[in-house]
């Protein structure tokens, strides 16, 4: 009902798609790290890096815009690094007084601040084409196939799953709240912020016994068909030989990104 919240899979048939989830996921983060890693201010670098996210965007299918849309909403989070413009010794730019302190905004902090935005963007731009292009139940045995350890995948594994069902309870607990709460025309239902307070806390606590109850039933459902701490595909997952070229180019990418970064 409620699974397109939280599932961000589009499907299609392209070459990205066709991909070995494990060359995927290791571009992916790869690319991530490569852009962390790349000094302040390295303008050109970050070009590239962008150019590398719109050919991959081109190789989906979904277009040039699907990932540029959608990474705004990163940009907010990425503004708490506006402390870098004060914090960061150099050459002053202007200084303000703010009540007993005296902010001075340097041209290395400027530089520091917008190169903290520009990677969270890349980044953020890498992760959302990589889930949109991987289905999530292949990124989490790609994961094992990586040998990252299994309790940590299982975790995640269930927990993406069961999220659907928490959702959907939390959607009856607020039908049944709304209507046992009468409304006068004109006036706002609820009593003070103390009450509302209240009935959120014995809200959320009905939802945690909901979801252990539950969740002793399921495990003790696993357990009666088989289940021994593995979660079993019938998706082999081998590795093409368009598969070692992806890898092998997404990695040759990588490297002459961080060469321009630091030459450049």
């Amino acid at each position: 009902m409620h699974s397109d919240i939280f599932d961000r899979y589009h499907a299609a048939e392209s070459p990205l798609h066709r991909l070995d989830p494990r060359v995927k996921a290791l571009s992916a983060v790869g690319f991530i790290l490569t852009v962390v890693l790349l000094p302040d201010g390295a303008w050109a670098a970050f070009i590239v890096a962008w150019g590398l996210i719109l050919i991959a965007s081109l190789l989906s299918g979904l277009g040039f815009g699907f990932t540029f849309r959608r990474s705004f909403i990163a940009l907010p989070f990425a503004l708490v690094a506006v402390t870098a413009i004060f914090s960061v010794p150099g050459t002053a730019l202007w200084t303000r007084q703010v009540g007993s302190l005296e902010l001075t905004a340097t041209t290395e902090g400027m530089m520091r601040f917008f190169s903290i935005v520009i990677r969270s963007w890349l980044s953020i731009q890498a992760a959302i084409l990589l889930v949109a292009v991987t289905q999530f139940p292949d990124l989490i045995h790609a994961l094992e196939h990586l040998h990252v350890p299994v309790i940590l995948t299982t975790i995640v594994a269930f927990l993406y799953r069961y999220l659907f069902v928490l959702t959907d309870e939390v959607f009856r607990l607020m039908r049944a709240r709304e209507a046992r709460s009468a409304t006068l025309p004109g006036r706002k239902s609820g009593g003070s912020l103390f009450w509302r307070g209240s009935v959120a806390g014995h809200m959320a606590g009905q939802l945690f016994l909901r979801s252990y109850e539950r969740s002793d039933r399921i495990y003790n459902a696993m357990l009666s068909r088989g289940y021994t701490g593995h979660i079993r595909t019938l998706r082999p997952h081998l590795m093409t030989r368009t598969d070692w070229l992806a890898g092998a180019l997404a990695l040759t990418a990588l490297l002459l990104l961080q060469i321009v970064g630091h030459l450049l």
